[in-house]
């Protein structure tokens, strides 16, 4: 009996040094191979920009968080409470072709706001998808952002979600004369940093007729924090946009919040299981005239706890659009696609520069 307890006692030992081994073997690498971006770097532009300049008073924007072609219906996630860690790669291929044919049809939008797009990323089986998307917005060239670069995700432990490259995207019919990652400076503490997101937007300007410019930025916040890091990088994009404004520029942004939008009621989304335990930004964040750009009625995202069924899943609204009190917006939509090919929606704005 002694000698089997001996045993036991020697396997468990075993089992904890070769664990203690594991993650410290992770933590090492992931120290050594941390992504460590400036707070301010300028990104290459790519793509066939059309000639056409900015002389114009009107202008059509599209934002979407694609979710890496890895969220579509069929799927849950294990990091919001679901059990999966990827599709399979007959989903993956499903999804970008679906988000590769919705692009398409909407290549006529002046600008395109992309999170989430995986460059080569074992979750999505190691697709480069800006090649994808650039191959159906001919007529855009685009500035790229890492905001996720990962040698190893460890978690979770019996399938590890691996090496992960990703980031924004602005796709533009315009050549902006600068294009910039900023950086949210608020993070995680080590070693937990290593393996998460490292924050930040992209800062694109387009000079116009009258001297001034229109500045677009492309943002996707903090998800899963107590608060305060989504704070933190809401001042950072607060100061950077109020300056902007003070030249007399025009401003809009658009994104992934990861918080409801000024104005926000679920009671008005029809059709869904509505939620409003999502963070709001607080009413008074911006100066007055400042306008909160959504659609009331339909839902941008969706929660991932298990695949999508309409009335099931809990829904919100986190994706949207701000814009600059000299800016007049024309309309705004989100297109219901079912969630069918991400977890999120599109949402469309079309707005008018004032004189």
């Amino acid at each position: 009996m002694k000698k089997i307890i001996v045993s036991i006692f020697k396997i468990i030992l075993l089992l904890i040094l070769v664990v203690v081994l594991y993650l410290g073997t992770v933590i090492i690498y992931g120290t050594i191979t941390d992504y460590k971006p400036p707070l301010t770097e300028k990104i290459r532009t790519d793509g066939s920009f059309i000639k056409a300049d900015t002389n114009k008073e009107t202008f059509t924007f599209l934002t979407w968080n694609i979710g890496y072609c890895g969220l579509g219906k069929e799927m849950d996630f294990f990091y919001d409470g679901g059990k999966m860690v990827r599709p399979s790669k007959d989903l993956v291929k499903k999804y970008l072709k679906g988000v590769s044919s919705f692009l398409a049809m909407n290549d006529s939008m002046n600008f395109i706001l992309l999170q989430e797009i995986d460059l080569n990323s074992k979750r999505s089986y190691y697709t480069c998808q800006t090649d994808t998307f650039s191959q159906v917005l001919k007529t855009h060239g685009y500035a790229y952002a890492s905001n996720y670069i990962a040698s190893f995700v460890p978690v979770p432990f019996t399938e590890p979600m691996g090496k992960v490259k990703a980031g924004l995207i602005l796709y533009s019919q315009y050549q902006p004369v600068d294009a910039d990652r900023l950086a949210f400076t608020a993070n995680y503490s080590w070693p937990k940093r290593l393996f998460m997101l490292d924050r930040c937007f992209i800062f694109t300007r387009y000079p116009l007729k009258n001297n001034k410019s229109l500045v677009v930025i492309n943002t996707h916040n903090e998800a899963f924090d107590d608060g305060s890091m989504r704070k933190s990088q809401m001042q950072v994009l607060k100061n950077k946009i109020l300056e902007e404004y003070s030249k007399g520029n025009y401003v809009v942004v658009g994104g992934d919040w990861n918080q409801n939008p000024v104005g926000f009621d679920k009671s008005n989304i029809a059709g869904d299981r509505s939620s409003d335990v999502t963070p709001a930004i607080e009413k008074d964040f911006l100066p007055s005239g400042w306008n909160w750009v959504f659609d009331p009625n339909t839902a941008t995202n969706r929660s991932n706890i298990k695949p999508f069924k309409r009335g099931e899943n809990l829904t919100t609204i986190i994706d949207f659009f701000v814009v600059s009190p000299n800016i007049t917006v024309k309309s705004v939509k989100t297109i219901d696609l079912g969630f069918e090919n991400s977890d999120h929606q599109p949402v469309t704005m079309t707005i008018k520069l004032a004189e």
